[in-house]
């Protein structure tokens, strides 16, 4: 059985049809599929199985999806597509900023939704859980760390932040990159996220969610900088200490 059969996935979305079309879809492509209609049924979904990933509507009665991806973060580090039926940017930006890994408008293409979730669930699968893992580095930065073997961010004050997949997979690759001009396009392929899109702004909201949690003053970055016309550069000197785990 391959690494894919064995991802589990959970569908929280009020709309029956959505949930049926979604699970034999995604069924047929190898995933294990469990299905909720509400919040109360996704909490008693995450008692019952291991998922290894949640897909959410945002337009839900009751519980609305942003509070509920808000409660989710809040708690772990668990990958979250965000499903909306709101073309407005706000919305999509506002569920990318309270932590969701991805978001996707419907009415939508089910294949592009295997991309996507086979993307997020790509970053997740690139470290290792067993003893053929590749060493391990713990980057310190500007008083903070992060520890790869743990996939752990510290805070100078030696408090641990939390930060999802997505936070994780950029803060990585501006600690193997510092001092480095990174474009937009480049960290998109770099974190292996997806292809940017026309006016694409996910790389920007996840930049901004990390100088949330790093900066002193985020409207006044010092350690991740925006450089004009170029992208963003990692402008604090980085120690790297292997760790052998």
């Amino acid at each position: 059985m391959s690494e894919i059969e064995k991802k589990s996935l959970l569908v929280v979305d009020d709309d029956p049809d959505i949930r049926q079309l979604l699970s034999e879809f995604l069924t047929q492509h190898g995933y294990v599929v469990h299905m909720a209609k509400d919040g109360k049924a996704m909490a008693e979904q995450l008692v019952q199985h291991s998922v290894d990933m949640v897909i959410l509507d945002i337009m839900m009665p009751g519980e609305d999806g942003i509070s509920l991806c808000r409660r989710l973060r809040a708690e772990s580090t668990m990958p979250i597509l965000m499903l909306t039926a709101i073309t407005e940017d706000v919305e999509r930006i506002l569920a990318l900023e309270i932590g969701a890994d991805d978001y996707l408008s419907k009415p939508f293409n089910p294949r592009e939704l295997l991309a996507r979730i086979k993307a997020i669930l790509r970053r997740t699968e690139n470290v290792p859980s067993n003893n053929d893992r590749p060493k391990q580095n713990v980057f310190h930065f500007d008083g903070w760390q992060l520890d790869e073997s743990k996939r752990q961010l510290l805070s100078p004050d030696q408090v641990e932040i939390t930060i999802s997949t997505g936070e994780y997979s950029l803060l990585q690759v501006f600690l193997q990159h510092p001092q480095e001009v990174l474009s937009r396009d480049r960290l998109l392929t770099l974190t292996k996220n997806r292809t940017a899109e026309p006016y694409d702004r996910s790389i920007d909201i996840q930049v901004s969610r990390l100088r949330q949690k790093l900066e002193a003053d985020p409207k006044q970055p010092e350690m991740i900088k925006t450089v004009r016309g170029g992208g963003y550069i990692l402008a604090v000197d980085v120690r790297v200490q292997p760790r052998n785990v």
